[in-house]
């Protein structure tokens, strides 16, 4: 992982950087188990935990009329979205910062840590997804995306989004810690109702629907929606907003991790 520098070109420095936030990205899927096919199992359980709880409340609430076509698929777009958006956040949020023993090694940097929590959320909720869809088109009922391409961009920036926003989080969180640990856990569980995965866009009425247009996760759920089910023309959503969100909270943590980079010390939390 770790190699003795040598002169390189820009190129060279480039393909060196990707392929240290791979090996990263390796470490970091392994983390949460030492058994890596275990690891993927523990994840796809949990997103079909959560499948089957928004199953039961949006039954119990009536909202199957909200779209015409298969239901369970309608709840898993939500869901899908909302895992990859939160499991990106929380993982580049919780990445190794400036003060990690992991930065003793010359090649690491909180860029290569940020790159590798990002790719390994995404890893692991794309497989995740694609096992869960497989198991239920093969097992259950064949089912049919009407724009499969168009629905993974939108799932892609659910993630990129959850990317920027947690980078704002790890900047911040050598200042605070423990309100950036409030406010992430005030983000992520309003993330549960603010994000639109139980309901479609089209039918909130005016007054309800300013609840919700500030999450950019909210666009895309109601977005890819439009992409999975023939008969949905989202009305209320755009695409642009969660993009230059996303763009906006990148820049902002980039500069913000900048600044606190120069100024973080390991004697910081001595205190606490």
């Amino acid at each position: 992982m770790f190699e003795a520098d040598r002169p390189r070109s820009f190129l060279g420095s480039g393909i060196a950087t990707l392929e240290l936030i791979f090996h990263a990205a390796v470490r970091h899927v392994r983390k949460s188990h030492g058994n890596a096919i275990i690891g993927l199992l523990l994840n796809i359980f949990q997103t079909v935990l959560l499948i089957v709880v928004f199953y039961t409340m949006m039954n119990l609430l009536g909202g199957r009329s909200a779209i015409r076509g298969n239901f369970v698929l309608y709840v898993m777009s939500g869901v899908f979205m909302f895992m990859t958006h939160t499991k990106a956040l929380g993982a580049v949020a919780g990445s190794e910062g400036p003060t990690s023993p992991m930065m003793l090694h010359r090649p690491m940097n909180t860029i290569v840590s940020i790159g590798s929590a990002a790719l390994s959320a995404l890893y692991l909720q794309v497989l995740s997804a694609a096992c869960v869809l497989y198991v239920y088109h093969a097992a259950f009922t064949p089912i049919s995306i009407h724009e499969p391409i168009k629905t993974v961009g939108m799932l892609v920036l659910s993630w990129a989004s959850g990317v920027g926003i947690g980078m704002i989080f790890l900047a911040v969180k050598p200042w605070a810690p423990d309100v950036f640990q409030l406010v992430s856990q005030v983000y992520m569980r309003a993330n549960m109702i603010f994000s639109g995965k139980m309901f479609a866009a089209n039918t909130l009425p005016a007054n309800r629907r300013q609840w919700f247009d500030w999450n950019p996760l909210f666009h895309t759920i109601d977005q890819g929606r439009g992409h999975i089910f023939l008969n949905y023309h989202p009305h209320y959503s755009s695409i642009s907003y969660p993009i230059k969100v996303t763009i906006a909270c990148i820049m902002i943590g980039l500069m913000a991790e900048y600044f606190t980079r120069q100024h973080i010390s390991a004697s910081w939390g001595a205190k606490r």
